[in-house]
């Protein structure tokens, strides 16, 4: 199995995936045309990035390329539409790099409160300016507004109520029983949380339905002089309407994720936010960036690597169809030989029947197995007959309509 790295990679993980077995080429800091060319040229049978974006072309000229593994949380950086259309299985690791964001997360707060990034700045120049960086506000007794409810989500909020913070938090699956547990106030909308609280931290995938969920009307019902902080996907966020409530409203902001970012690992930034003249705080997406995360991601990158090599099977896969247009389950029972299965798929095929998803389930010991082929239609009479007694090997075939028609249920792995 050919492995390419197109980004810094930690060394244990380049150890055991050697170890497994896997001929590994790194090639940090491709980008662009130049990560397509190298896919291309490799001819690897699996990617694996960080930060490095994964466009379309990347999988125009790569037939060896099975799987594409995000060595981060985030996949919004990868063409999984693309991916696709070309039967390119996509993985992350999610969860891994969880307490490192979260403890970001935490210092991008203390930081905003305590201005400690402008008084640096100013003692680095020669001023002292006791008096006016000693107008802090104080975290303990203040409302921390949470939008998420995932594994960073929950660990911000343990962090928070370490420093005695209260919590509100809202997702569209946070139950009162669950925010009871959490020891936080569950509210009904984004906005509602963003008026109840000081400060105001969302930690939410990129998906359309996560664009720019952070509004304007969001922005304007946070209070005058309120702390925001995202550390998640730039896209979450209207930034026209930041860049407002920045000036308006007078927001005391801290980013960890731009609307535009460099494509690799170093680059130029001319982002507007940074220029808007409020107390902005910015890190450059290094969320993640901790050696704890980075060992947890590379572990789990690798556990992705073999149980692929070994069972063909993608954990953390995030382009599964989730509802096949299966509508009959075909059972084929029969004695585990060569050609039982070509025999039953060319009958299949000759009736003009697709085969959405298919499983051979060996028995113990080897000598039978069973055969679960989910059909976009049902067989007729004539060839389950066909298939019964066209081959010698098999021992029994049911053909059976699938609950909810037209839909197979899938799960990630």
């Amino acid at each position: 199995m050919k492995v390419l790295i197109a980004d810094k990679f930690q060394s244990s993980g380049l150890a055991r995936l050697k170890t497994a077995g896997c001929d590994v080429v790194t090639e940090p800091g491709l980008v662009g045309d130049a990560l397509a060319a190298a896919v291309a040229r490799s001819g690897c049978n699996i990617l694996i990035v960080r930060g490095t974006k994964v466009g379309a072309p990347v999988f125009r000229d790569a037939p060896a390329l099975a799987l594409v593994i995000r060595a981060g949380a985030g996949y919004d950086s990868i063409d999984v539409a693309a991916a696709s259309q070309r039967s390119v299985f996509v993985a992350n690791c999610p969860g891994k790099n969880a307490a490192a964001v979260a403890e970001l997360t935490i210092g991008l707060i203390l930081a905003l409160d305590r201005r400690i990034v402008d008084a640096t700045a100013d003692l680095r120049k020669g001023v002292w300016n006791k008096k006016g960086y000693s107008e802090a506000r104080g975290l303990k007794g203040r409302t921390l507004g949470v939008v998420g409810k995932g594994q960073i989500g929950r660990l911000v909020i343990d962090r928070a109520r370490a420093l005695e913070m209260d919590v509100v938090a809202w997702s569209r699956s946070l139950s009162f029983e669950e925010a009871a547990a959490l020891g936080v106030r569950r509210v009904a909308s984004i906005a509602e949380c963003a008026a109840a609280c000081d400060v105001l931290t969302v930690h939410v995938a990129s998906t359309p339905d996560t664009r720019r969920c952070i509004s304007a009307s969001v922005l304007e019902a946070m209070k005058p002089g309120a702390y925001f902080i995202n550390t998640s996907r730039g896209d979450v966020v209207d930034y026209d309407a930041l860049l407002k409530a920045i000036r308006e409203k007078n927001l005391r902001v801290g980013l960890d994720v731009f609307e535009n970012e460099p494509a690799g690992g170093t680059g130029e930034i001319a982002d507007r936010i940074l220029l808007s003249g409020g107390v902005v705080y910015a890190t450059p997406h290094i969320g993640a960036s901790t050696d704890q995360a980075q060992d947890a991601i590379a572990e789990e990158t690798v556990r992705i690597v073999e149980h692929y090599i070994s069972t063909g099977e993608v954990l953390n896969c995030v382009n599964l169809c989730g509802r096949t247009p299966a509508g009959f389950m075909l059972l084929v029972r029969h004695l585990n030989k060569p050609g039982v299965l070509a025999h039953v798929l060319n009958v299949i095929s000759h009736a003009n029947i697709n085969v959405e998803e298919m499983r051979n389930v060996i028995c113990e010991g080897a000598v039978s197995a069973c055969a679960q082929i989910a059909l976009d239609g049902a067989l007729s009479d004539a060839a389950l007959a066909q298939i019964r007694q066209g081959n010698a090997n098999i021992l029994g075939v049911s053909q059976q309509p699938i609950a909810h028609a037209g839909a197979v249920s899938r799960s990630d792995g």
